[in-house]
């Protein structure tokens, strides 16, 4: 069975999309953008900025599904520019501590035209 995750500790989808989907005993969030929960506007600049709120996303999405980062088993994570990549993941090492699998790739350009995207896939 499917339950919908949703936590307002978190940017709200914008689309037709859930913040996370726990399947049995794993989570698969959506991607998240470094957008303010409080006020639903990218504030942060630079790829450190962005980078930290993201991780507070993912983190509020992760506890309320009754999880952490310790239990991520695999990322996908977007950049809009690879000479990013050093900067990223400073910030990345800080919360993955647990070193799970992970993909890393630039794109052309993400949702409000943001530096940084990250989904993961967790243990419940």
């Amino acid at each position: 069975m499917l339950e919908k995750v949703y936590t307002s500790n978190a940017p709200e989808a914008i689309g037709p999309y859930s913040q996370a989907i726990k399947c049995g005993n794993m989570l698969f969030t959506s991607g998240q953008i470094p957008i303010n929960p409080a006020t639903g506007n990218v504030e942060a600049e630079g790829i450190t900025d962005q980078a930290t709120q993201v991780m507070k996303n993912l983190a509020a999405v992760l506890a309320e599904a009754g999880t952490s980062f310790d239990n991520v088993v695999k990322t996908t994570c977007f950049l809009s520019d690879m000479a990013d990549f050093v900067a990223f993941n400073a910030v990345y090492a800080e919360y993955f501590t647990s070193k799970p699998a992970r993909s890393c790739v630039a794109v052309k350009t993400l949702p409000k035209n943001v530096l940084v995207e990250v989904e993961v896939i967790a243990e419940l």
